[in-house]
């Protein structure tokens, strides 16, 4: 007869192994926390399988080493995660800073985009500007914001 940890144990580190790969391959797809709590129940049961499938405290054993399993991981998540300014809310906070091009900007409409830091924008300019250009914002109104290109910014 086939021990009851190893037929729960072996399965729970398959799926933390898999997904530990899947984090490596990919960083930042937040599934090492799962994959470390996998792991970690895996062990718990190839190592204790009759106190935890033949008691009651079994499952509280196995949410308290998910619990450590997440706190550990956390740090790691801490240090991969981007540190960016906050996203603006508005374009008034934009003016002055330079961005590119993502769609051709064409005088009298709104349909060209700039990105600035981390968010594309609807732009506006009096002139064409190509996409790939790089412009500096002097305002903004509503959901756009107004572009000059870069060479040819008005001194204030």
């Amino acid at each position: 007869m086939v021990d009851a940890g190893v037929v729960i144990g072996v399965p729970l580190l398959l799926i933390g192994a898999v997904l530990f790969i899947v984090e490596i391959i990919h960083p930042g797809v937040f599934l090492l926390i799962p994959g470390s709590i996998f792991l970690a129940a895996g062990v718990l049961y190839l190592l204790l399988p009759n106190p935890l499938t033949g008691s009651v405290f079994g499952p509280a054993v196995i949410v308290l080493v998910a619990f450590i399993a997440t706190l550990a991981t956390v740090p790691y998540y801490r240090r991969i995660a981007p540190v960016h300014r906050p996203m603006s809310s508005i374009p008034m906070s934009l003016e002055g800073l330079t961005g590119v091009v993502t769609r051709t900007v064409e005088p009298d409409n709104m349909k060209g985009k700039v990105r600035v830091n981390s968010e594309i924008w609807s732009a506006r300019s009096d002139r064409r500007i190509p996409e790939g250009a790089r412009v500096r914002i002097l305002g903004g109104e509503g959901v756009s914001v107004t572009v000059t290109p870069v060479d040819e910014t008005p001194a204030s």
